[in-house]
């Protein structure tokens, strides 16, 4: 599939430098990283097409970064992993993963996972990068928010991240613990009040009417959002 950007996460520098030898031989723009920390680095910076998760990292568990990954992006997940319990292949997939596969794994059939994943995401999806959020313009892909007057809101990746998943959300009401993960960084456990002071900064850069409390719950987005 040319030029689809995909971040593999493993800590088996040999397994992860020929996958990523195949995938660029290929067409793509392939990368890997092998920590969660990394992993939260590259997506703050960058935007993939797929993302390829092995479960057993040196900082983290790859579960955790499945439902940390989805909880801030609609990017497609493959697990690739040496864990053949079902217990954690329906874990992956109740929390959003798109394909799980065992290792070992054939580069080409990676590439074929891969193209299908891709294929399913743009079919549902679209473009999907890009809303309206009242007059705000929100480009996931380049992490920025112009307002009415075409002026860039200067926001941290932080301040993004907890924008757009309250935009996409649809108008739900989204838990404290449901924001962590989706601004989470991969150095350290946020804290519930660490939500409460982006949200804060939120209000203040934008509009106070913004976002709003839920009591006993959580946060939701109070503006119409217009997917393109």
């Amino acid at each position: 599939m040319s030029n689809a950007k995909v971040l593999i996460v493993e800590d088996d520098i040999a397994l992860a430098g020929v996958m990523v030898k195949y995938l660029d031989k290929n067409g793509y723009d392939a990368g890997t990283v092998a920590t969660g920390a990394d992993l939260f680095k590259k997506a703050d910076s960058e935007t993939f097409d797929c993302l390829v998760i092995d479960l057993t990292l040196p900082d983290e568990d790859g579960i955790v970064l499945v439902r940390k990954m989805r909880a801030r992006s609609q990017v497609p997940i493959i697990v690739m992993t040496g864990r053949q319990q079902i217990e954690d292949k329906m874990a992956c997939f109740e929390l959003g993963a798109d394909d799980y596969v065992v290792k070992p794994v054939d580069p080409r059939e990676l590439d074929m996972r891969i193209q299908a994943v891709i294929r399913r995401a743009t079919g549902e999806s679209g473009a999907g990068q890009r809303v309206k959020l009242g007059s705000l313009e929100l480009d996931h892909a380049r992490h920025t928010v112009i307002n009415e007057y075409g002026d860039a809101v200067d926001l941290t990746p932080a301040e993004f991240s907890m924008l757009w998943v309250l935009a996409t959300s649809d108008g739900k009401v989204l838990s404290r613990e449901d924001l962590v993960d989706a601004i989470s960084s991969g150095d350290g456990p946020l804290s519930f009040r660490a939500v409460d002071i982006l949200v804060s900064r939120l209000r203040k850069k934008i509009d106070k009417g913004l976002i709003e409390t839920v009591p006993l719950v959580g946060y939701k987005c109070a503006w119409e959002t217009v997917r393109d």
